[in-house]
């Protein structure tokens, strides 16, 4: 069988990358040692490539303090929310009473106290705006 440059050319990336089953790493082994000005291209392009993806040195711990910081996030986001939903339904809450023996009357709080009312969904704003940054920082961050 007759194997031509070409063909080499086109097993190359399979065979840079380590990938290449035994008897295609022996096909260009052989005819690398038979052309040696593809050798050393392939050397040079090696030499090229691997200082081109060279991972860049990290911090040993990098991958726990990412860890950390991102269960921080996911902690501080579901306590936003939920003291959000909280001070959102409190001027929705209602409570029954009955005055000097009379039936039981229900209100809301939002109708007798409209200023704690107004006070709660202030709050409540601030919260749910801290759990949108929240979530948007987590997005960028994963």
């Amino acid at each position: 069988m007759n194997v031509t440059r070409e063909v080499i050319l086109d097993l190359l990336p399979v065979y840079l990358a380590g990938e290449a089953s035994a008897d295609t790493r022996a096909l260009v082994d052989e005819y690398v040692k038979r052309d040696a000005a593809l050798g050393r291209e392939i050397r040079e392009k090696m030499m090229e490539n691997l200082a081109a993806i060279a991972p860049p040195s990290l911090p040993p711990e990098l991958e726990l303090k990412t860890l950390r910081r991102t269960r921080s996030l996911l902690g501080r986001q579901r306590w936003l929310l939920a003291m959000a939903m909280f001070f959102t339904l409190i001027p929705l809450s209602s409570g029954q009473f009955s005055r000097e023996g009379g039936p039981p009357q229900t209100f809301l709080l939002a109708r007798d106290y409209p200023q704690l009312a107004a006070l709660s969904l202030a709050i409540a704003l601030g919260l749910w705006v801290g759990y949108y940054l929240s979530r948007r920082r987590l997005r960028t961050v994963l």
